[in-house]
Order: structure tokens, then C-alpha cells, then sequence
């Protein structure tokens, strides 16, 4: 029942996608006066990517439907970069400086007091720095949009336009923030297929989420107001930053805050290194720093404990969907795969034969087996949406695309299960996880 609810789920989100990518957000917006006053705050956090990876996003900025004298744009880099950072820096100011209302480039010191190394310290920094100007110029904060987005992160053209319809529309606009679905298609092509299957099933999982906005997190490159990026505060002490905003939001206003799902894609990297051997460890540890928002169960419970103005209703719910969640990412895929022949192994001799050994593996083949639909589902859905294949790449890669997804058992417990374990036993047993870098390489294919 699960694989048909989530699966009907990823259908319906998947067809409102596609409507949304062909409707003229320009046109809809034409009933509401009040979006000639809205700019869009965009701070792009850095590390140690090259000019590749930047240029490209800003240059989807840059061509993006919006009046750009209305978009704040803040390359946000670490300290760490070193003069390859600042460089990058440079040149972004070079050919970008002046297509924007403002384009900042802000440098985040290296061990700040109380700060955890990572995108939420560099994001909060960039906040104050441009929060100078915004104040220098009087913009209300009303009237901005922020939106945190991975380096990697490149919008779709009417992605600005899309998101401040949802914003004006909004039942409570000061109290939402603005999830759009993850399309990994930067680099799909030059990725292997492990990795393409995990980033596939990671834009599915985000697709069935649009569908249940009552447990909708805010995650990756996500939109919220101003108000509440500077109100609430930018969390700076913890590796997941992307979900603990919301959590952070939600204890603040008594839990009166929620996500929008705008059904609107942005388009992200895929997991790439520099040999295939590091793109298989790479992606294990992506997998583990966002496994480690496990970290939320106890900060979250505990807010809930000091926070009595917050439904009691309201508190189990989310407590429970939090706990299943986790839960299902460690241990589903393992206990489907072990439960079918383990017991026959373990059982002994009077286990053996019984009804149950004889049922056991046809059940769980059974599972395996209606599983499938949701294989199917997402193999159709990701044919959909791909971008063309570089004309120097053979077409043997179209077919590959295809027969990826007999692969998806084996990702989802080396890539699901197994890093998810791995976070939550360290979260068990008290150690640390610090904030791991993704790398993003590139190769140049012409099309």
C-alpha cells in the first residue's frame, strides 16, 4: 500500500511540475501590483569550487525572467579559499557586477567563536554583511525574499517569478518558507549511473514531499522572507543548517510557520570525483552529512518539551514523522533484503520447517517484487526530464540511463541504509560529524 500511496504521490507532483514549468508566472503576476515591489536576496555560498561551477549558476541568474534591478546577489566565499577563492571572487565582479540591483562578494572568517565550520556559519555571516546595504537603502524587509542556495544550484527561467506568485499568495507568507524540487542535471551525463540512481531517488523522495506540505522541511537551496532569515537567525552552530532554519522557525513562532511547495525545479549537481573510486566515497559521505540530521530528533523533542504554547496534537505529529523517517532510511531496505532467508539460516531446524520458512521468502519476494511499480515510475518520470545527451557522447549512455535503475536495491543500502546508520551511531554514541565539502569537478562536453 506504502509503494502505491508514495508512488500516486510522486505522479501527481510530478504532472503539477511539469504544468508549472510551462505556465507564465509573468502573466499570473499581472493581478498583483505588489510584485513590481518584491527583490530576491540570493546568497550563494562557496568553498573551494571552481569558476565552472560559479559561473554557471550566476549565469542562470543572469538570464532568469526577473527585473534584475530587483535581484541582490551575494557570492558568499570562506576564507579558506585561499587566492583561488579570490580570484573567482574577482572575475565574478568583472562579469557580473553590474547585472544586478547589487552583486556582494563577503569573506567569511575561518574560526569564528561558537561557529561550526560549513554553509550555515558562511550563510549567516553573508546575512550581516549584506543586511548593511539593505539598511543603507531602506528596502523593507517585507519586500525581500532571501533565498539559500548550494553553489551548484542553477534556476529554471521563471523560478523567481514562480516563487513570488506562492510568496503573494501565501495564507501567511511571513510564516513560510519556499521549497522548489531538486533536479540533479548539472552534470548527469559525465556521472556514473551509482550515482545517478541516488540523485534520481533523492528528487522522487522530494517530489512525494511536495504532496504532504504538513511534513514538508525546508532542504538544500530553499526561499523564505527576509524577515525571518534576519529574525530568526541563520543557524551558524550546526551541519544541518538547511533543515534546522525550519525547526528553528517553527519552536520561535509557537509553530505557527510552514513550508510552501512550489512544484518548481532547480537544477543541482550530481556527485562526481575525480576517479570513479572517489565518486563512490564522495557520495557515501554526501549521504552521511544529510543523514546526519538526525541530529533534529532530540533538538526538536526538547523544543517541544520548553515550548507549551505549541498543540500537543501538533508535537506528537511531527515527532512521530520525524522518528519514521529516520527509522525507514536506516532500516527498511535492510530488513526487506535480510528478512527473506536470514531466519532460514538462524531458525534452526524446527524453524525450518514450519509454515513460516516455507511463506517467509515468497513474501518477501512478493515486496520486492510490487516494489517494482516504484522502480518503474521513477525510471519513466527521470526519462521525462532529462536534459539532451553532448553530441560526443555515445548513445549507449541513453541506454544506460535506462538500465541504471536495476541498480537502485544496491544504492539503497550501500548509499541509504549503511551512511545512515553510520550517522546515527555516532549520534548514539556522542561523537561529532563536521561539515564535509561536497567536491564539484567539471568536464567541458560541446553540444
Amino acid at each position: 500500500m506504502k509503494v502505491f500511496y508514495l508512488s500516486s504521490h510522486q505522479i501527481v507532483s510530478f504532472r503539477r511540475m511539469r504544468k508549472y514549468l510551462k505556465t507564465d508566472w509573468q502573466e499570473k503576476l499581472k493581478d498583483f501590483p505588489k510584485c513590481k515591489d518584491i527583490y530576491q536576496l540570493v546568497i550563494l555560498p562557496m568553498a573551494k569550487e571552481n569558476w565552472e561551477v560559479v559561473e554557471e549558476t550566476l549565469e542562470s541568474l543572469k538570464n532568469c525572467v526577473y527585473p534584475k534591478d530587483k535581484m541582490i546577489i551575494v557570492l558568499a566565499q570562506e576564507e579558506s579559499g585561499g587566492e583561488a577563492a579570490e580570484k573567482i571572487g574577482e572575475l565574478a565582479q568583472e562579469h557580473y557586477g553590474k547585472c544586478f540591483h547589487r552583486f556582494l562578494v563577503t569573506v567569511h572568517p575561518e574560526n569564528l567563536e561558537g561557529e561550526v565550520r560549513g554553509k550555515g556559519s558562511n550563510m549567516a555571516f553573508a546575512g550581516k554583511e549584506i543586511r548593511k546595504t539593505i539598511e543603507k537603502e531602506k528596502i523593507p524587509l517585507k519586500s525581500i525574499i532571501v533565498s539559500a542556495f548550494d553553489i551548484d544550484t542553477k534556476v529554471f527561467p521563471q523560478y523567481f517569478l514562480c516563487l513570488t506568485y506562492h510568496y503573494l499568495t501565501a495564507q501567511n507568507p511571513e510564516r513560510s518558507s519556499f521549497q522548489p524540487i531538486p533536479l540533479y542535471h548539472n552534470n548527469i551525463w559525465q556521472s556514473p549511473a551509482l550515482t545517478r540512481v541516488v540523485a534520481a531517488s533523492n528528487s522522487f523522495w522530494q517530489m512525494m514531499q511536495q504532496e504532504k506540505p504538513e511534513q514538508l522541511v525546508t532542504y538544500s537551496s530553499h526561499s523564505m522572507p527576509a524577515a525571518v532569515f534576519f529574525g530568526v537567525g541563520y543557524p551558524s552552530n550546526v551541519v544541518s543548517d538547511d533543515s534546522r532554519i525550519f525547526w528553528k522557525s517553527f519552536l520561535k513562532f509557537d509553530g505557527d510557520y510552514q513550508v510552501v511547495p512550489l512544484y518548481y525545479p532547480v537544477s543541482m549537481d550530481v556527485v562526481v570525483g575525480k576517479s570513479f573510486g572517489r565518486t563512490i566515497l564522495n557520495q557515501y559521505k554526501q549521504q552521511k552529512r544529510w543523514a546526519w540530521g538526525c541530529i533534529e530528533i532530540p533538538y526538536i523533542i526538547f523544543g517541544f518539551l520548553k515550548n507549551k504554547k505549541i498543540p500537543l496534537g501538533r508535537k506528537i505529529f511531527h515527532s512521530l514523522v520525524l522518528l519514521d523517517g529516520f527509522w525507514s532510511w536506516a532500516c527498511a531496505s535492510l530488513l526487506i533484503f535480510f528478512l527473506g532467508w536470514l531466519p532460514l539460516l538462524l531458525g534452526g531446524e524446527e524453524f525450518n520447517i514450519s509454515l513460516l520458512s516455507y511463506n517467509l521468502p515468497r513474501l518477501t519476494g512478493f515486496i520486492l517484487t510490487f516494489s517494482m511499480i516504484g522502480m518503474i515510475t521513477g525510471a519513466l518520470i527521470n526519462i521525462c526530464f532529462i536534459p539532451p545527451r553532448p553530441k560526443k557522447m555515445s548513445w549507449l549512455k541513453n541506454l544506460s540511463m535506462i538500465l541504471q535503475w536495476f541498480l537502485l536495491p544496491f544504492t539503497l543500502i550501500i548509499f541509504g541504509a549503511f551512511p545512515a546508520l553510520d550517522a546515527q551511531i555516532r549520534l548514539i554514541l556522542g561523537k561529532h560529524l563536521e561539515f564535509w565539502n561536497t567536491p564539484k569537478p567539471r568536464k567541458n562536453y560541446s553540444r
